[in-house]
């Protein structure tokens, strides 16, 4: 990844809370994310975080569903090569399928092909910028090639959007 795509994933970042996800993006989110930010009790935060997910997850069209969770079991029995195939497939096939892109980012995450890994990120954000998981996975990868501020900069962003992301909040205090 180039350090403009990397500016690009910052500038996401950086605006999410002005950007509309895409329109292909389930309308229910909005509330969902509104009732996550303003939320203070964590166990209520945890359901409602888990709503976002099944509805990340979900796509109208039962194959592409079927072939996401397909490539969640093959990525955690690493069964990586079967994965990516089927990733690359889904996003080519669906590529306003922001979760196919998110499972594509974590599969390169594993093996450590961070400039794919950032690529792929850099899509899921521009279809739902409010994507906590993809922000702090973009956190994760600027702060493991020393970029600290970048990364905390992403951390900080995600805990705006999910103020309830303990990982996050961890990662931030270990870093200063």
């Amino acid at each position: 990844m180039s350090i403009g795509d990397r500016t690009a994933i910052l500038e996401i970042v950086a605006s999410g809370a002005r950007r509309r996800p895409s329109a292909a993006q389930p309308p229910a989110l909005e509330e969902l994310f509104h009732v996550l930010a303003a939320c203070s009790d964590p166990d209520m935060a945890e359901s409602v975080e888990q709503r976002i997910w099944s509805l990340w997850m979900y796509h109208p069209h039962r194959r592409a569903a079927r072939h996401l969770d397909c490539a969640s079991t093959e990525i955690a029995t690493h069964c990586h090569d079967i994965a990516e195939t089927r990733l690359i497939r889904l996003v080519r096939g669906a590529p306003c399928y922001a979760e196919a892109w998110n499972k594509l980012a974590t599969l390169y995450y594993l093996q450590e092909r961070d400039a794919e890994c950032l690529d792929a990120l850099h899509h899921v954000l521009e279809l739902e910028p409010r994507h906590f998981g993809a922000i702090c996975s973009a956190a994760e990868i600027f702060l493991s090639q020393g970029d600290r501020d970048e990364a905390a900069f992403a951390f900080e962003a995600a805990l705006r959007i999910h103020p309830h992301l303990g990982e996050a909040r961890q990662r931030l205090v270990e870093m200063h």
